[in-house]
C-alpha cells in the first residue's frame, strides 16, 4: 500500500468511526426522554459509572504488557480537568431534556462551532475570512429563534426557557472538553485518554448526584438499562470517536460535524414520540445547518 493509499485509508477510517460515533450519540436524548421520569443526576452517574467500569477490564489488560512512562504533572491536571468538564457536561446536558424539547436542547447543545470559531480568533489569534464570521452570526440567529419560539409558544415542556439555557450551558462546558481533548490526545493514545477521562466524569457524577439528591434517589431496572445503552452508544461508541478524531481533526472543524446529531434526534423523536418541532424552531434548525455549512465551508479556505 503506497504513502497517498495508506493517508486516504486512515482518513476513512476517521471519518467513518465519526459516522458510526455520531449516530451513536443521535441516541442520547431519545433514550434520556425515557428516562425522565428518574433524576438527571442518577442517570448522568449511571451513564458515566458504566462506561468506565466497562473499560477497566481492557485496562489491565492492557498494563501487563506496555511499560510505565513518567506523566508529567500538568497533562495529569489537564486530563483530570478534561473529565470533571465532561461530567458536568452530561449532567447539563441530559436535565435539559427534562425541561425542553429533543429538537430544541439537540441544536441548542451544538452550538459549540460558534464558540470554538470565536475563541480561536481571540485566544488563539487565528484569522477568518469575513465570509465565516457571517456564518457564525447567522447560525447564532437561529439559535436564538428555538430559544425564543419554545419559550413562547405553547407546549407541554416543563420549563423550555430553562431547558434551553442548560443546552447551552452543556454546549460551553463542552468546548472547554474538547480544547483540552485536542491538547491531550497529541501525546496520549485513544484509550490512555479516555480511560481517565470517564473515570473522573463518573466521579463527578456520582458527587453531584449524592449532594443534590442525598439518598433518596430510586434505582430502577428500566433507569438501569438506560443508563448501560447511554454508556455503550453515545458515550463508549460516540464521545470515543470524537475523542479518536481530535487528534487528526481541528476542534473547530470536528465540532460541525456533530451537527449532524440533532438531525438524527429530531427524526426520531418524530417516529417514536411523534415530537413535532413547532414551525419557528423548525425554521431556526434550518438557520442553524446554513450558518454553520457557510462556517465549514470557509474554514478549508481560511487565512492563517
Amino acid at each position: 500500500m503506497s504513502t497517498s493509499d495508506l493517508h486516504s485509508f486512515s482518513k476513512l477510517k476517521v471519518f467513518g468511526l465519526l459516522l458510526f460515533g455520531l449516530t451513536a450519540i443521535g441516541f442520547s436524548p431519545i433514550l434520556v426522554k425515557l428516562a425522565t421520569d428518574s433524576s438527571a443526576f442518577l442517570v448522568a452517574a449511571i451513564r458515566t459509572g458504566i462506561a468506565f467500569i466497562v473499560l477497566i477490564p481492557v485496562h489491565f489488560s492492557l498494563k501487563r504488557n506496555e511499560e510505565p512512562r513518567e506523566i508529567p504533572r500538568k497533562e495529569q491536571l489537564m486530563v483530570a480537568i478534561s473529565g470533571i468538564l465532561l461530567g458536568l457536561h452530561l449532567i447539563a446536558w441530559i436535565s435539559s431534556i427534562y425541561f425542553t424539547s429533543i429538537a430544541s436542547a439537540a441544536v441548542l447543545v451544538t452550538i459549540h462551532p460558534i464558540l470554538l470559531i470565536v475563541i480561536e480568533r481571540f485566544v488563539f489569534k487565528t484569522n477568518f475570512k469575513a465570509t465565516v464570521w457571517v456564518g457564525v452570526f447567522v447560525a447564532f440567529a437561529g439559535s436564538v429563534l428555538i430559544g425564543y419560539s419554545d419559550f413562547d409558544g405553547e407546549t407541554s415542556y416543563a420549563n423550555p426557557l430553562l431547558g434551553n439555557s442548560l443546552a447551552v450551558l452543556a454546549a460551553i462546558i463542552f468546548v472547554g472538553y474538547f480544547l483540552i481533548g485536542n491538547r491531550v490526545r497529541q501525546k496520549r493514545d485513544w484509550f490512555h485518554y479516555v480511560f481517565p477521562v470517564y473515570g473522573y466524569s463518573a466521579l463527578t457524577c456520582i458527587i453531584a448526584l449524592f449532594v443534590v439528591e442525598g439518598f433518596s434517589f430510586e434505582l430502577t431496572g428500566i433507569v438501569f438499562l438506560i443508563g448501560f445503552g447511554l454508556a455503550i452508544g453515545p458515550q463508549i461508541a460516540g464521545h470515543g470517536s470524537l475523542n479518536y478524531a481530535v487528534k487528526y481533526i481541528s476542534p473547530t472543524l470536528l465540532s460541525t460535524l456533530i451537527l449532524f446529531e440533532p438531525v438524527v434526534s429530531a427524526t426520531m423523536a418524530y417516529f417514536l414520540f411523534g415530537e413535532i418541532p413547532l414551525v419557528l424552531s423548525m425554521v431556526g434548525m434550518f438557520i442553524v445547518m446554513f450558518g454553520i455549512a457557510l462556517t465549514w465551508a470557509k474554514n478549508a479556505n481560511q487565512s492563517s
